[in-house]
């Protein structure tokens, strides 16, 4: 049995020797150039003159490009044609590429990038929510709206209202690796590209188009990623273009890389976000209708955007149920970096939003927040409960029987539309308030509170319901290529691709489940678009649920054939033959794996196998907002406690106890670090990560010097991570549940703590914004102290 084992990353320890190999560790030919972007330093005009000759006369460089050298499609966006390489002329933001160096050597290409000389025609920047409303400055006509109900008619007969905004910032990758690329001429004019990239068929794709090729005359390797959270899900692009169109130029090797202030200035973030809100609740806190306001800063093209707003509209209600709402979403261009996927892709700001809202009623009312929050669940989903009576006894009236079942199957309903089957939150919460002993804790931080003036202490709990899957459907798939050698040893390649995530690792585990091999004797090579084609980036939390799967059936196509040739040597059923502890038994013969492999090889019998999935029972209308976008969700739940200095404004988190929802996991080792550095992520991004533009669009938060991700000391000193026991109850990869995504939006819980430890410094709400810096939770105290 190798599923559900806590094994290792299968590169743990290349990892720490340092032998692992990413895209600038691969030992390159003699004659490799290396490249470099020249950037714009305005935000927004034209290019009104140029003058390349200091660059081109440069030590060590070969050539320099710009978009009139290009000889094909001059464009690496994901979706819309709306992000050229290389600048036209006209300037979106600080950063934009707008010409390419060539050189000898890395180094050389940013000295002589530096030295050109070019005069530009500034225009005053769009860089606010404002700012792009004023302007009409959009992605879409007018903005899109989910819900359902009257909302206004709601709110107006409300006990009571509530309204707020909040303001969430950008948050940026920060990566371990930087974007890198190589790419390798061929005969023939084909081209290989070793690329750090989540998404290998979209650079195949977008390379093919730069370079007037067919795909198939392009191959793209991904051994491993040094880290992708979303943004090498398309900001790869740039690079493996610019490397492929140069190889081409020059008939010589071609790599790129970033420097970490390359990365920060060209690459997009985490996408901003304010929402505004009004909230009709009675006096204990129960919702009756929602009516919130989407603005997400975009940047200058489109990138995923439309995809990112759309799963923010579909997390506005996390886990709750509410009877009447309203979810408009604007989704706003403006002149920064193209802002793009990260973990979570719009879920987490979603979430904020809703988590605000509660937070906000909570302090409205008087009540503890984990108790409004409880109170305004999804009902729960328990076998039988639509047919069970709902409260009373047996003999209740039918018609009072057939009112609660009705009123329990619309609590089950999101606002677009999708029934909530699997909802397991109500158990969770009350297994983890007894367990992390959230009741005695909050008496004590009240005490505390009293008796302290300068320290406060802050506790909250808050959950999570993500869901899984890719809202664009047909991204819903997954292949995979299965070799078993007379040997017994097997080889396995599927789409995904490994980021430091141990996807490798947990598909590894499901092949070597399927013929009772040890781990030894699998081997996952390099993703590669030579071997499995038409792949789905390694994104959505879908990795081990599409590739796992599809691994499986490859591994059982096999294990099948294999079964059949030996059932009919031994005139036994194939279904008599068993593959376990790295032997194949039919009856009372038994072989080891590698003399049945060889065995079944001389019987010419197939032993390579491709493997297809595809996501079952899903289909989505983006434009009505309605339709099963979600296979199914993952849960968690979390209780953070903070100690914050009301002087100074800074604040520390003192523990975190996480009950988080992995269904039957793959690998429970595997998934506690996924929790771990999720909540830790979600945390970063909530309190210190601040993205800093000034006035003129330009990022002044380039480097670790300025911009603060969080520290090993950041994390609590108290971490309890356990998991919830229970299996999907969707038919998914030996019923676990994807990990990769849903825990960062534990860390809301940190931002919902310094709230509580603001509170207890005066009357009036925080309405704290994210990131909570100190100066930021400092103002809010005075904020606070100042309503009395």
């Amino acid at each position: 049995m190798t599923v559900a084992k806590p094994l290792p990353h299968d590169a743990a320890a290349r990892h720490v020797d340092g032998s692992a190999r990413y895209v600038d560790d691969i030992p390159v030919p003699a004659g490799t150039l290396h490249l470099c972007f020249g950037c714009a330093r305005i935000s927004r005009g034209r290019v009104t003159a140029v003058d390349l000759g200091p660059v081109r006369a440069a030590e060590g460089v070969i050539a320099v490009l710009t978009a009139d050298d290009l000889p094909f499609d001059n464009d690496v966006a994901p979706v819309a044609h709306d992000e050229p390489l290389l600048s036209d002329g006209t300037v979106h933001y600080a950063g934009q590429p707008l010409f390419l160096v060539v050189a000898e050597s890395h180094l050389q290409a940013r000295r002589a990038a530096r030295r050109a000389e070019i005069s530009y025609e500034e225009e005053t920047p769009i860089l606010t929510v404002e700012q792009a409303l004023a302007a009409d400055s959009r992605f879409e006509e007018g903005p899109r709206v989910y819900g359902r109900g009257d909302v206004e008619a709601a709110l107006a007969t409300a006990p009571l209202v509530t309204e707020g905004e909040i303001e969430i910032g950008g948050q940026e990758h920060f990566y371990l690796e930087g974007q890198a690329a190589l790419a390798l001429p061929q005969e023939g004019g084909d081209m290989i590209v070793h690329a750090s990239s989540q998404h290998p068929t979209e650079i195949q794709h977008k390379v093919a188009d730069a370079l007037g090729l067919p795909m198939h005359a392009v191959r793209v390797e991904v051994r491993r990623m040094g880290g992708g959270f979303g943004g090498k899900e398309s900001q790869g692009n740039a690079l493996a273009v610019a490397c492929a169109v140069a190889a081409r130029a020059t008939g010589r090797p071609c790599k790129m890389r970033y420097d970490r202030d390359d990365d920060f200035t060209i690459t997009g973030k985490r996408h901003p976000f304010v929402i505004r809100y009004r909230a009709g609740h009675d006096a204990e806190g129960r919702l009756l209708a929602v009516d919130f306001r989407q603005f997400a800063v975009c940047g200058w093209s489109q990138d995923l955007s439309l995809a990112v707003a759309d799963r923010a509209m579909l997390h506005a209600d996390n886990a709750y149920w509410i009877p009447t709402v309203r979810i408009e979403s604007h989704r706003l261009k403006t002149n920064h970096q193209s802002h793009t996927a990260f973990r979570g892709f719009g879920g987490p700001q979603g979430m904020v939003g809703i988590e605000r809202v509660l937070d906000h009623v909570a302090h409205r009312v008087g009540r503890d927040p984990a108790e409004v929050r409880r109170l305004n669940y999804y009902a729960e989903a328990e076998e039988g409960a639509l047919s069970a009576p709902l409260g009373g006894s047996a003999a209740s009236p039918p018609e009072d029987i057939s009112a609660k079942k009705k009123d329990l199957q619309e609590r089950r309903v999101t606002p677009y539309g999708q029934v909530v089957e699997d909802f397991i939150l109500g158990g969770m919460t009350e297994r983890l308030l007894e367990t992390s002993g959230y009741h005695v804790r909050r008496a004590r931080v009240a005490e505390w509170n009293a008796r302290n003036e300068v320290i406060k202490r802050g506790l909250a709990f808050t959950p999570v319901k993500f869901g899984i899957s890719f809202t664009l459907t047909h991204l819903n798939q997954a292949g995979a290529l299965v070799h078993v050698y007379q040997d017994g040893s097997v080889a396995l390649n599927h789409g995904g691709t490994e980021m430091g995530q141990g996807l490798f690792q947990k598909v590894a585990q499901v092949a070597a489940q399927v013929f009772g091999l040890p781990m030894a004797a699998v081997r996952i090579t390099a993703t590669d678009t030579a071997k499995v084609p038409n792949t789905s980036a390694t994104a959505a939390s879908s990795g081990s649920d599409l590739n796992g799967m599809a691994v499986r059936l490859a591994c059982e196509e096999i294990a099948g054939r294999m079964a059949a040739f030996l059932a009919e040597r031994h005139q036994a059923k194939p279904t008599e033959v068993r593959f376990r502890e790295s032997r194949v038994e039919v009856g009372a013969e038994s072989y080891s794996f590698a003399e049945a492999a060889k065995a079944c090889w001389m019987g010419r019998v197939s032993l390579s196998a491709t493997g297809y999935y595809r996501t079952p029972d899903i289909s989505w209308d983006r434009i009505r907002g309605e339709g099963r976008p979600f296979f199914y969700f993952a849960y968690g739940a979390v209780v953070s406690e903070v100690a914050v200095d009301t002087l100074t404004g800074e604040y520390r988190i003192l523990r975190a106890d996480i009950l988080h929802d992995a269904g039957s996991s793959l690998n429970p080792a595997i998934d506690r670090g996924q929790v771990e550095g999720g909540y830790v992520q979600g945390a970063g991004w909530l309190t210190t990560e601040e993205l800093v533009w000034d006035d003129a669009g330009r990022l002044r938060t380039h480097a670790p010097s300025t911009y603060k991700i969080p520290a090993a000391s950041d994390a609590p000193e108290v971490f309890e991570v356990n998991f919830w026991q229970a299996e999907n109850r969707a038919e998914t990869i030996h019923r676990s549940k994807a990990v990769g995504e849903p825990p960062l939006m534990l860390g809301i819980s940190v931002l919902m703590a310094l709230s509580d430890a603001v509170a207890a410094c005066g009357p009036g709400y925080p309405a704290l914004d994210a990131p909570a810096t100190p100066e930021r939770v400092l103002a809010a105290i005075r904020r606070v102290r100042g309503a009395a």
